[in-house]
């Protein structure tokens, strides 16, 4: 009987498990979180610029909302008033829009948002697609309950 014997080389990972999931679990977030500044600072950009829209107007609203979920996660959870500022500012963007001015940032009101969207870089230079995930769930059942709460308050009316 002539079998061959083959001979197998064990071959280790370069990395160790939890080294290569930190480095994929990174390697994954980075493009996420850039897509989402690159959005952000897009808008406020067309804003500066009289160049706005309610599709700009409501991508930089739900910013500030996952915001400050992250913020109740923890993440720069003493921004709080930053975000608030900042959410103060994107209602007389609406406002502006709604009296006839155009979809635009007043120098007063451009402060607090670029405020609020460099705490937002910290906070994604800190967080995990998991934190992401459970601000953007917290954010939407928030939207969710106040919009079911609107609808409850008309049907009783």
């Amino acid at each position: 009987m002539n079998r061959k014997i083959r001979s197998r080389k064990q071959s280790r990972p370069a990395m160790s498990p939890l080294l290569r999931a930190l480095t994929y679990s990174h390697a994954s977030l980075e493009p996420v979180t850039q897509a989402m500044l690159l959005q952000c600072y897009t808008a406020l950009d067309a804003f500066r610029r009289g160049h706005g829209s309610r599709d700009l107007f409501s991508a930089l609203g739900r910013t500030l909302l996952i915001a400050e979920e992250l913020g109740r996660l923890g993440h720069r959870a003493c921004a709080a008033g930053e975000i608030e500022s900042a959410q103060a500012a994107l209602m007389h963007i609406n406002a502006e829009e709604h009296a006839g001015g155009g979809w635009r940032v007043c120098d007063a009101d451009y402060l607090p948002l670029s405020t609020a969207l460099a705490v937002f870089t910290e906070q994604l230079s800190a967080v995990s697609l998991n934190d992401i995930a459970k601000a953007e769930a917290r954010m939407l059942e928030g939207l969710l309950g106040s919009e079911r709460a609107t609808r409850q308050v008309k049907e009783l009316a």
